[in-house]
């Protein structure tokens, strides 16, 4: 049997290699063997690659996927939602596993947190059998625990992959924030995090929406996702600026929830300045470690500020978003992120293309 193929960040800011693993022949009891169609680029990966997470290397990239069932272990008869899976199936999955009993599992219900929480694409030693943990690669094989669901027929792969990570995230971290019916609402990103952000702000009832982004192609993608306005960060090019333009849209209070999806740490500033006096600012984009910022205490005392941080995402956010592709026009849309495909051989073109800002979304297609 032919081994398999995956792309292979080895070093930090090196170019990935593709390398090739051992076929899985069977799976293990729980286990499934998945053949990738699509893996998604997320800014995440970006950020691994530059090394502002601990990470175990050499590591097969990509925690965004969905692809077909090749084998099933036994034992593993239904998806997370309990609905039937064969071999065959079209299916996605949450990135991470967690262990059920920890601290923040059991007694605080924050799972996200669990202090045994691994991530395909992220947590996974590449050198390590089984190797196949990430979707940068021709199959993934699923540990037992993983929290598995068929995608329903009438969503395609390419909504799912699209909305990938961030729609998920999304669900999340404004779960947290609890956006109330006809809030006004500054969203800072048009990436794939803050587009997703904007249709869950439009679901949870927002009247008003303004995305602070670019290039171009990203505040057309913003408008299309219902953005009430854009402010061009080409056009608005210091905070001053950006924050002027910004509640010149929204209103002179400011916002009343605000939501960063960057990853730069210098944006939370700016947040706080784009919140009305007792808003709330959500820190969603920051799950690299890019650096600390200088800022004034005083303004969240002043304001009366909620600063609140979100954490990746649970199985149930799956559920939900899946949900709302299969239910609603939002799949159009997220599937039409898709601007750019690649083969596996050219996965360091598909992540150098996302670290440059050239697309909408980006994906390998195996």
């Amino acid at each position: 049997m032919s081994p398999v193929k995956a792309a292979v960040l080895v070093e930090h800011e090196k170019p990935l290699e593709i390398r090739e693993y051992p076929r899985i022949e069977r799976a293990a009891a729980g286990e499934a063997l998945v053949r990738v169609d699509l893996a998604g680029i997320c800014g995440t990966d970006v950020h691994l690659w530059h090394g502002q997470l601990p990470i175990p290397l050499p590591v097969i990239l990509g925690h965004e996927t969905a692809g077909r069932i090749v084998t099933l272990g036994e034992g593993l008869r239904n998806d997370w939602r309990g609905r039937p899976v064969a071999v065959g199936d079209r299916v996605t999955w949450a990135s991470s596993v967690t262990c059920g009993s920890c601290y923040y599992c059991r007694l605080k219900n924050q799972p996200t947190r669990c202090v045994s929480r691994k991530a395909y694409g992220i947590s996974y030693c590449a050198d390590e059998a089984p190797h196949l943990r990430g979707g940068y690669a021709e199959y993934i094989l699923l540990r037992a625990g993983t929290a598995l669901f068929r995608i329903p027929d009438s969503v395609p792969t390419e909504s799912v992959v699209g909305a990938g990570c961030a729609l998920v995230t999304a669900i999340h971290g404004i779960e947290r924030a609890s956006i109330s019916w006809g809030d006004t609402v500054v969203i800072q990103g048009t990436g794939p995090v803050g587009l997703a952000a904007l249709a869950i702000a439009r679901e949870a009832g927002a009247s008003k929406v303004v995305a602070i982004g670019g290039p171009k192609h990203r505040l057309d993608l913003a408008l299309e996702f219902g953005a009430n306005a854009v402010v061009d960060m080409e056009d608005a090019a210091t905070p001053a600026e950006r924050v002027r333009q910004a509640l010149t849209a929204i209103g002179p209070y400011g916002a009343d929830v605000v939501i960063e999806c960057v990853g730069h740490p210098a944006v939370v500033n700016e947040g706080m300045d784009l919140c009305r006096d007792g808003g709330k600012l959500l820190v969603l984009g920051q799950y690299g470690d890019a650096g600390t910022i200088d800022f004034r205490p005083h303004t969240i005392t002043r304001k009366q500020l909620q600063l609140i941080g979100s954490w990746g995402f649970e199985p149930r956010h799956v559920h939900a978003g899946l949900n709302l592709l299969e239910h609603s026009a939002w799949k159009e849309l997220f599937a039409g992120e898709i601007t750019h495909r690649f083969p596996l051989a050219e996965a360091n073109e598909a992540l150098e293309t996302v670290r440059m800002w050239r697309s909408g979304k980006t994906v390998i297609q195996p």
